[in-house]
């Protein structure tokens, strides 16, 4: 369990002293114990300082920094510097070098610049970390291990190729097999040797000027996509492995990057290799709360709502996008909370010094360019320092409870983007988002679970655009419906299995029993077009018309109740909304794309039908902007309250007293929420036994 290597909730960030003068480290350690900093994050990019040729190796600068960690009281997650290969290594070894979709070899630059089929990267990354590990494994300072950074590029190199035409081999065993999988007579493909087989490029099986995403050959880039994501995976567990072969108890992670919803790895497929998960999350200043929410949640789900590490986020400003603003006061802390209260086990930071040069020198940093702690940011990174110490280890390991899980498969969203489909508007993630909305403006708490998953646990599933339906999925579904459970499906569901070959006899394919429905045709609509979801019955306060757009199905009932139509076109008066009852429970299908505003009161009958609630009394009309989290730990139940509006907001926390963790006072009755503000509230489970405050809902109100 993660409580028992972390001392607190974790508080620092990526390190790099490397590109400063000696004399200024100690002058950063006095900085990092103001502002409250446990832990920094070093030797990332340092692979050519570690190895300035092929036979030396050079350490005496991580063992001073690593000694200075110590001396000041800090940790160290220790970087095994994996993520950029030296310029020396690129001349010796071209091999190493990438290749991009359009066939072009890259030279010596920027970072992701390793190919994980080169057998110059694989050895040479082993024995960099072989060393580090017999090295460091004894030393006071380190706490976890940090491979690589950011993983994940495609390479479309000739070692590539030879390596998924061997992983193609494991997986079907003959070439027979594979032209079935690939339905390879189509454009008379069929391969007879397995050396002809290439890698679906640009300069192959390409569609739209490059862009590897569409292609004429979905089953085969469907592979490549899966062989690319276990490569990389390779490279991580040979690192794994090459570190545990010294520290067998080593905790060890990757930072997951792209806010968490990075498409070219699987993460589920990840989670297990990593000890805990940690991501990275850089979020502008518009970036609505729920798309955090949505990342932290699916980082917990991961490893089935273990805790996880919110390793990379920004202090202040950004320097990728077009615009960079500031974080306005009170913003890095609030979102911080946010992470937290859905999981997280660290706050940390890219980057703790802020760089003089280069491509990221204006990133936002807790000591900034001016090189002392008299400026706004550092004073409110000294200011969340100080808190974390005070919680201490309160909510290390807390776990988020839900009743409700929402699928998300990689599988699945490469399949349903790969081209050929209904149309190119149709995006796997948007929609994911869309749903979780309706979740989230309910404030109802949600886990994102994978095919693996047990079901039983919740009482509610929802799987938006179920395009890929993997061998037994459908089966484990009826069960879960049988036995009790709902069921909600949307559109374009049920189309195809795990080669993304078309189920025939009608979509939804292996889901009609359980859906009670058939769909004749799929109409795809412009963004600019409507079509109207008319209710037949009433879902407590929905009743009469809403827009819908995207898709419209041409359903036809198998036993399936309409509970609403379409409004117009030819199949004006067919169901666009149906409801099976399957064994004990019912299973939802939407042919359509509801409004916003149908979701969230679909999903509030839905949760209520359930007896699924919110920690939060009377949600309906809470708040928008209030956001409601709990996290459970032994006899405790930690209640996040986070106000992300402009206005006070009073919540009523019941008439017996509990403590707020954050200002160490007693509070019952109405209290206020300052605009940017949260508060932690810890009840006992058994309260209502003991007199005290029970761990139920919170009111809140303007």
């Amino acid at each position: 369990m993660i409580s028992r290597t972390f001392p607190k909730i974790m508080y620092g960030g990526d390190y790099n002293p490397e590109q400063f003068p000696k004399d200024i480290w100690d002058e950063d350690m006095r900085l990092f114990g103001l502002a409250g900093i446990d832990i920094a994050t070093v030797n990332v990019f340092s692979w050519s300082l570690n190895q300035p040729d092929e036979e030396t190796y050079e350490f005496g600068w991580l063992d001073e920094v690593m000694n200075k960690l110590h001396e000041n009281g800090m940790y160290a997650c220790l970087g095994t510097g994996t993520a950029a290969h030296p310029a020396w290594m690129a001349r010796k070894y071209p091999d190493i070098l990438t290749v991009t979709t359009d066939g072009k070899k890259r030279k010596f630059g920027r970072r992701h610049n390793s190919c994980p089929n080169s057998p110059t990267f694989r050895h040479y990354a082993e024995v960099l970390v072989r060393k580090l590990a017999e090295r460091y494994k004894g030393h006071p300072a380190l706490l976890l291990w940090h491979i690589n950074n950011e993983i994940g590029i495609r390479c479309y190199c000739e070692n590539c190729e030879h390596a998924f035409r061997e992983w193609l081999k494991n997986r079907y065993g003959t070439l027979e097999r594979l032209n079935e999988a690939w339905y390879t007579r189509f454009w008379g493909h069929t391969f007879y040797d397995w050396e002809d087989i290439v890698l679906p490029s640009a300069l192959s099986e390409g569609l739209s000027g490059g862009n590897s995403d569409q292609t004429a050959f979905q089953g085969m880039t469907l592979d490549y996509y899966r062989f690319n994501s276990d490569s990389w995976l390779a490279c991580y567990q040979l690192e794994y492995n090459a570190i545990k072969s010294f520290i067998p108890d080593a905790v060890i992670t990757t930072n997951f990057q792209g806010n968490g919803t990075y498409k070219p790895l699987d993460y589920f497929k990840w989670a297990p290799y990593l000890d805990i998960v940690a991501l990275d999350i850089y979020p502008e200043n518009q970036t609505p709360e729920s798309y955090m929410a949505l990342r932290y949640d699916l980082m917990r789900g991961l490893k089935d709502g273990a805790p996880f590490m919110l390793m990379e986020q920004t202090p202040s400003v950004l320097n990728w996008k077009t615009v960079n603003p500031t974080k306005r006061p009170g913003i890095m802390r609030l979102r911080s909370y946010q992470a937290v209260a859905r999981g997280a086990d660290s706050v940390m930071f890219f980057q703790l010094r802020r760089s003089l040069g280069a491509y990221e020198k204006f990133h936002g940093a807790v000591i900034d360019h001016a090189g002392h702690e008299h400026t706004r940011v550092f004073r409110e990174c000294t200011e969340l320092g100080q808190e974390l110490k005070q919680l201490g280890n309160q909510l290390l390991d807390a776990r988020v409870k839900s009743k409700v899980g929402i699928l998300f498969d990689w599988d699945n969203w490469w399949a349903v983007e790969l081209g050929g489909g209904p149309s190119a508007h149709l995006k796997y993630v948007d929609h994911i988002q869309k749903y979780y909305d309706a979740f989230y403006d309910n404030h109802i708490q949600v886990d994102f679970i994978h095919v693996d998953t047990d079901l039983s646990q919740y009482e509610l599933v929802v799987a938006p655009v179920l395009y890929m339906v993997k061998p037994g999925y459908a089966e484990k579904l009826e069960r879960y419906v049988k036995n009790g459970g709902t069921f909600l499906t949307t559109f374009y569901s049920g189309v195809a299995n795990e080669n993304d070959l078309v189920t025939p006899g009608g979509y939804p394919g292996e889901l009609r029993e359980l859906l009670g429905i058939w769909v004749e045709e799929l109409d795809a609509l412009h963004p600019d077009q409507k079509n109207q979801l008319v209710l037949q019955t009433n879902l407590g306060e929905l009743q009469g018309t809403y827009d819908c757009g995207l898709l419209c199905e041409v359903v036809h009932p198998e036993g399936a109740e309409t509970v609403a139509s379409f409004g117009s076109d030819y199949y004006a008066g067919s169901p666009a909304l149906t409801r099976n009852r399957f064994g004990k429970g019912e299973a939802w299908y939407a042919a359509t794309d509801p409004s916003r505003s149908f979701l969230k009161q679909w999903i509030s009958y839905l949760c209520a039908s359930k007896g699924i609630s919110s920690p939060m009394e009377a949600h309906a009309h809470a708040p928008k902007d209030v956001e409601i989290i709990q996290r459970h730990k032994d006899e405790f139940v930690f209640t996040f309250v986070l106000n992300h509006s402009e206005q006070t907001q009073k919540i009523n926390v019941g008439m017996y007293e509990q403590n707020e963790l954050l200002s160490g006072t007693s509070v019952s009755g109405d209290v206020e929420l300052l605009p940017k503000s949260v508060a932690i509230f810890q009840q006992k489970k058994e309260a209502e036994t003991c007199g005290s405050a029970p761990a139920g809902p919170i009111a809140a109100s303007v």
